[in-house]
């Protein structure tokens, strides 16, 4: 298993597609993942550091972990069916759950849990980005340093992060 870092999250032109991007630590594969507009907000809001006045699912999923006195240790992207990524949720005990990706890396980051993908998923699905496109992946970062996960509440209204790379004027 290989263990990934989430760069963020940005909306997909021209479907409004809300995408997740993984990357290999120690590699040069990342892990493109098409999530839901909720899933996208709980990601960057983690990403951000945003605390909500009430907990959110996310939120309210770990609190309650914690108040039941177990750890998340591991989130393992597990296998692709049907274009559609899944998830295992790892907990002290051995207790594994199964879950949507998108939920299980929102808990993942609000955990502070490592993430890991199969070999065998990142060989079939994962994406190789030559050096020259470095500048590309750093713009990327650079976006999503300037998004908030308001951007992601109702894309494509004034005033919201429609597309990634910017359109020059």
């Amino acid at each position: 298993m290989r263990e990934l870092d989430v760069l963020g999250v940005r909306v997909e032109m021209p479907t409004n597609q809300p995408i997740v991007l993984l990357r290999e630590r120690g590699g040069e594969r990342y892990l493109p993942i098409w999530i839901g507009a909720a899933e996208a907000t709980a990601i960057a809001y983690a990403q951000q550091g945003v605390v909500p006045p009430r907990p959110l699912t996310h939120d309210l999923l770990k609190n309650v972990i914690e108040a039941l006195g177990h750890e998340l240790v591991e989130v393992r992207i597990v296998a692709l069916r049907d274009s559609i990524f899944h998830a295992t949720l790892v907990f002290d005990g051995a207790i594994e759950v199964s879950a949507r990706s998108s939920d299980a890396i929102a808990l993942a980051l609000r955990t502070g849990t490592t993430i890991l993908v199969e070999d065998s998923l990142l060989d079939e699905a994962g994406v190789a980005i030559a050096h020259e496109e470095d500048d590309e992946v750093e713009r990327f970062r650079e976006f999503l340093d300037q998004v908030s996960a308001e951007d992601f509440d109702n894309p494509g209204e004034p005033g919201q992060t429609e597309i990634w790379p910017p359109v020059p004027d």
